[in-house]
């Protein structure tokens, strides 16, 4: 396909997700509330895993990784969506959708190996108990650490090439709420089949192989519960596993509907993507503080602390921490 003025395209649109024009308002107030809330949930939980040394253990090392991934993922992209309310489309430079595209493949390849990660953790802390202080040495925990990251950011490059190399045309207008592979390629003037293939086999044999190995952990995991013989003993392993696994479904759902369909132009996607991007890193804290009675007695321990927490705040805490007892409670 010929390409037309290529050299002048400067910007991109960001058009967003279909809603009716007398919400944008509400969405706009809506999405405003769940950055904030998004922040505050993950700082939270870096503050209290820091904080409390009970808690420097390898489980909450990466927990802690998860908090700042959710806190950065959410901000490459709900900004920019929380902007196209108020312009009626998001504007974004060139090199600002590069960033974009690029940033959210390496934070979020990242965070697909760390719940891999996380899985072996805990396949380790209850299948393997006697030496998993051995290999979970704080060596260890940062030499594995750091190969997400590692692994992230070069599966992220890989994309990001492939995808920008390619010449666009003089449309600008992205059909999706941020710069992503699939909505990227729509503007380019040239033949995307290999980008697409590649992108699906790439995306697709990440999560796939991590999805794998994490069911295969919790294969292990169950088999060596159900041989606990104390109800209390398997009433806490698999406690200490709930929330992993609610985290790792609401994470992996959603990438398998948008990735793992080649070619798909469904406006369906757009609401699905603003699941994943904005209401999961909000979600994650929420779960852990939730389902982990260690992070609950810590987050009291902290709260109460005068040293870490203003009044103001280790109140609002405090009102939030007596609601969930009512519902434990109940």
């Amino acid at each position: 396909m010929e390409c037309e003025n290529q050299t002048s395209l400067t910007e991109f649109v960001l058009v967003g997700f279909p809603y009716p024009n007398n919400l944008k308002d509400l969405l706009f107030i809506f999405f405003m509330i769940v950055y904030v809330l998004t922040l505050f949930g993950n700082l939270l939980i870096l503050l209290v895993v820091v904080s409390n040394p009970q808690l420097h253990k390898p489980m909450y090392w990466f927990l802690c990784h998860l908090s700042f991934l959710d806190m950065t993922v959410s901000s490459v992209i709900v900004p920019k969506v929380i902007a196209g309310f108020l312009e009626g489309g998001g504007i974004i430079s060139f090199g600002g959708c590069v960033c974009q595209l690029f940033f959210f493949h390496f934070l979020g390849c990242t965070e697909c190996f760390l719940y891999t990660l996380m899985a072996y953790d805990r396949f380790l802390a209850i299948c393997k108990p006697l030496h998993y202080g051995t290999i979970m040495n704080r060596r260890t925990c940062l030499f594995l650490a750091l190969g997400t990251w590692f692994g992230g950011c070069l599966h992220s490059m890989m994309e990001t090439t492939l995808v920008f190399r390619l010449p666009f045309g003089w449309r600008n207008q992205v059909n999706y709420i941020f710069c992503d592979i699939p909505a990227v390629l729509k503007l380019v003037c040239a033949d995307t089949a290999l980008n697409e293939m590649v992108t699906m086999v790439d995306v697709g044999l990440v999560a796939t192989t991590c999805f794998f190995l994490i069911l295969t952990s919790y294969m292990y995991i169950v088999s060596t519960i159900l041989r606990i013989r104390s109800t209390e003993g398997r009433r806490r392993a698999f406690s200490t596993c709930t929330a992993h696994i609610t985290v790792v479904v609401t994470y992996y759902v959603p990438l398998i509907f948008i990735y793992l369909r080649p070619g798909s132009q469904d406006p369906l996607d757009a609401v699905v993507a603003v699941f994943y991007t904005s209401l999961t890193p909000l979600l994650n804290p929420i779960i852990y503080t939730l389902r982990n009675k260690d992070i609950k007695v810590a987050l009291w321990r902290t709260m109460n602390s005068p040293l870490l927490l203003p009044p103001g705040l280790a109140l609002l805490l405090d009102g939030l921490q007596w609601s969930s007892s009512e519902l434990s409670c109940e």
